[in-house]
């Protein structure tokens, strides 16, 4: 069940209340005793920390891996052969021969 602050307009007294959602919202305040009770708008009760929580809480799933260069030794690494385009994919294709009529 969520955590809902409530405070007063008249008073000031302010009070979090666990309710359910289909609760109807107060009204009445309960210090006071007028009905200038008003639910606050609040940030979220949880965060989500780490370093892509997403990729790795799954179970038997792997990380997704990132080559990053990380320092001098990394950069002179050479690139691997399925990243390098061969030289004949970057030339043009031949033109169609024209068509006899």
């Amino acid at each position: 069940m969520p955590i809902y602050a409530y405070r007063c307009e008249e008073c000031g007294f302010a009070k979090d209340v666990l309710q359910k959602i289909s609760d109807p919202v107060l009204t009445v305040c309960l210090s006071c005793g007028k009905p200038s009770f008003k639910k606050q708008l609040t940030a979220a009760g949880f965060q989500l920390k780490g370093t892509g929580w997403y990729a790795t809480d799954f179970r038997g799933g792997t990380a997704p891996t990132t080559a990053i260069p990380t320092g001098p030794a990394d950069a002179a690494k050479p690139a691997p052969a399925a990243e390098s385009a061969p030289a004949a994919a970057a030339a043009p294709a031949a033109p169609a021969a024209p068509k006899a009529d």
